[in-house]
């Protein structure tokens, strides 16, 4: 799959990166200084391909967590980078490249807009997402969230080091802001995650027409990422978990799948 723009507002855009076997990592672009920050370049080839086809140049780096899916092409991308780019993730210091720490209630500039650092631990201890709220810098309704393994379409990461009531806490956190949020989540699980919803439960009639709707989408090549969080409310069974008690059950029954 090659890279593809997922949504444009203004002079901002944010691209799609494929990388591996179904990773994405996320480019948000400031068009007319052609400056470019990417999200968890965990592969550093896949980027500067991206960079060179388009005439950008890397302006910044955000992390989401420590795995090397996430974090593998920093050394080299910034080895290619002609100015100091700043790198902005965990304040834990698992990630040597960090030059700019951030925790909750963080804020970092993306090309003058701002985005939100959130702590979300479940998936690692430290992983943190980022949200741009593009009204409170543009005359736009659009939300832009990027929550590393945290929020998956139909879906969530798994538990490595946090423990259910963290990730389900995580879950919450991210589920405040509205429906038409849209999730740039670092995975391609969709039709896995969708094929266990349907095993888990197989009377939803909402899961049952995501799964019809995303094996469209993947027949044709297409990414189902971004998703939107008014999609993830009707069908993410993680997302809508009344406790939990009820998260863990289902994240286990997942984990068994």
């Amino acid at each position: 799959m090659e890279s593809f723009k997922s949504s444009q507002v203004s002079n901002w855009s944010v691209y799609g990166i494929p990388a591996f076997q179904d990773n994405y990592l996320w480019a948000i672009v400031h068009e007319p200084s052609k400056a470019c920050i990417v999200v968890d370049p965990g592969c550093a080839r896949s980027v500067q391909a991206f960079l060179n086809a388009r005439g950008y140049h890397l302006s910044g780096i955000l992390v989401t967590h420590h795995h090397p899916d996430h974090v593998g092409g920093i050394d080299q991308l910034l080895e290619s980078a002609e100015n100091n780019v700043p790198v902005y993730g965990p304040a834990t210091g698992r990630v040597p490249q960090v030059n700019r720490p951030v925790r909750e209630g963080d804020t970092v500039d993306v090309h003058c807009l701002v985005a939100k650092v959130l702590e979300v631990p479940g998936h690692t201890l430290d992983h943190i997402a980022y949200v741009i709220e593009l009204k409170e810098t543009m005359k736009s309704d659009e939300v832009w969230m990027f929550p590393g393994d945290t929020l998956f379409s139909s879906g969530c990461g798994r538990l490595f080091e946090g423990t259910a009531l963290q990730m389900y806490e995580s879950l919450q956190k991210l589920n405040q802001f509205p429906d038409n949020t849209l999730v740039f989540c670092a995975h391609e699980y969709t039709e896995s995650n969708i094929r266990f919803a349907r095993f888990y439960e197989s009377d939803s009639k909402n899961i049952k027409e995501r799964e019809v709707e995303v094996s469209k989408v993947r027949q044709q090549g297409l990414s189902t990422i971004p998703t939107t969080l008014g999609v993830e409310r009707s069908s993410n069974l993680f997302l809508n978990a009344k406790n939990p008690i009820e998260f863990k059950q289902i994240r286990d029954a997942k984990d068994r799948f």
